[in-house]
């Protein structure tokens, strides 16, 4: 109903204010880049609303890889080519390194230390700092794997009781809390779904600041309606972080505490090393600093790193030749029904394979976190004026024909004997980003994923519910599917 209520709102406004929406810098000099009208617009709502980057694609089909989105009081840009999207992630990065903020990001003065929508400045240079020399280099998260090793004998084992059941398991929910997990156990050494409250209370409020956050909302189209916060959106948000936060602040003092006794081990997870510097430099972090940026690093990482984890499980059972494949690499390679080890994946190209492939096809962050032009900006021939958002529509490159041969089929194999990779050099394959605002998160979801997928696979045989046939799936549906212990 909220969702219903805001289209027609969105309808009602934007009719009404049509003539105002048709105004643009009249500057001779401008070339902007083609797009649809307003009624085009106004014709695809729904779409636009349900599946943004599937809708721009189509409309890039018709108007091309630049394309110029007026609506409301927002002026968008879309790019749906490698080679653009290097001139804006690689050769004019500093020119786009600033980012749109969304309404909802404001609550509790959140923006001011929001790492990702931060504009590039002593503040977010020092925060980057942290996260590349401290947070997620390699050797901190070399020394940290014990604790995800932990989480990772946890699903194995919570699969296990599944699979002696004979019951199916929804893989998104499994793997959503998979994550939280992983995460809070890196993090600040916590199991936060199960050690916070018996109803999952961790779990709703992650899901419930996603949820709000994903959500299109009408103050970002009209600023002028942020008085009033037609939707909630706001007010929702800023409630589930009082609760988020008296969470945080209740494990910050214990850890404190703890920290203060004589025989203290570290168990080298990222609150240790974030109150290290506060000790070290509180004008680089402290309590507040590290309250927003926990939050952040935990919410921003659970959906994302869960939904690719779902995908590839459904395309993994979709394909059962890719399973075959896979089984027989981790077989060879680690043995048979054994739990995948971080240092492992190396030498595992084939599971590299797909998880490259389902970032192609399934990125986390289809159009990437928005751009916004600090200047007139030319692409291509094109001018991008000043203060528009840039959208990166990482979902239309990586479905591109001319780019991938059979782009629409899940095929690791194109990866296998490849150089490109997911770090941000090669723009036909971008799903973190590139330049100097990509996800600093990364290195440890790749972590992640490559584990908790190998030994999904290889310490379990699965099938669907219901006896359901792979060619008969539903790829847009949730996944559910029935464990079978290996015995090895």
């Amino acid at each position: 109903m909220e969702s219903l209520s805001s289209i027609v709102l969105l309808l009602l406004f934007t009719c009404t204010l049509i003539q105002a929406l048709r105004s643009f810098p009249k500057n001779t000099n401008y070339k902007l880049p083609p797009g649809p009208s307003l009624l085009t617009i106004l014709g695809n709502l729904q779409e636009f609303w349900k599946k943004p980057q599937q809708t721009m694609a189509k409309l890039a089909n018709v108007y091309g890889p630049i394309m110029l989105l007026k609506f409301g009081q927002s002026t968008s840009v879309i790019i749906s080519s490698p080679d653009m999207a290097k001139e804006v992630l690689q050769t004019h990065d500093l020119l786009f390194s600033d980012r749109t903020i969304p309404e909802v990001v404001t609550s509790l003065n959140h923006e001011h230390l929001c790492l990702p929508f931060l504009p590039v400045s002593p503040l977010w240079k020092d925060l980057r700092k942290i996260c590349n020399n401290e947070l997620f280099a390699n050797k901190t998260l070399d020394a940290s794997q014990d604790l995800r090793r932990k989480k990772l004998q946890q699903l194995i084992y919570d699969m296990h009781q599944i699979s002696l059941t004979g019951e199916g398991v929804d893989v998104g929910i499994a793997a959503f809390k998979t994550c939280i997990n992983f995460l809070s156990y890196t993090f600040v050494s916590e199991d936060f779904v199960q050690s916070i409250s018996p109803d999952d209370e961790y779990k709703d409020i992650v899901a419930t600041l996603l949820k709000l956050t994903g959500t299109p909302n009408l103050v970002d189209l009209f600023p002028i309606f942020k008085i009033i916060d037609p939707q909630g959106l706001k007010r929702r948000t800023t409630s589930y972080l009082i609760k988020f936060f008296e969470i945080l602040d209740g494990l910050i003092d214990k850890r404190i505490k703890l920290r203060d006794e004589k025989h203290y081990v570290t168990n080298n997870d990222m609150l240790d090393t974030l109150l290290n510097i506060s000790q070290q430099n509180s004008q680089m972090m402290d309590r507040k600093k590290i309250r927003h940026f926990l939050l952040d690093l935990l919410v921003a990482g659970t959906d994302t790193t869960a939904y690719a984890l779902e995908r590839a499980m459904t395309e993994v059972l979709h394909n059962p030749r890719v399973m075959a494949k896979a089984k027989m690499e981790l077989e060879q390679t680690i043995g048979i029904g054994n739990p995948i080890e971080e240092s492992d994946v190396a030498r595992l190209p084939y599971l590299q394979a797909i998880i490259k492939e389902t970032l192609r096809m399934y990125p986390p962050a289809p159009l990437l976190l928005p751009r916004k032009a600090k200047v007139d900006v030319e692409i291509s021939g094109y001018t991008i004026p000043q203060g528009a958002r840039v959208l990166i529509n990482e979902w239309a490159i990586g479905r591109n024909p001319s780019i991938w041969e059979n782009a629409n089929s899940f095929s690791p194999e194109r990866f296998l004997g490849s150089t490109i990779d997911v770090k941000g050099h090669n723009f036909q394959l971008t799903p973190f980003g590139s330049g100097r605002r990509i996800c600093p998160g990364s290195p440890l979801a790749i972590r992640m994923l490559h584990s908790m997928l190998g030994s999904l696979i290889n310490t379990f045989d699965w099938k669907l519910e219901n006896n359901l046939d792979p060619k008969d799936m539903d790829l847009d549906q949730p996944l559910r599917a029935i464990p079978f212990k290996i015995n090895n």
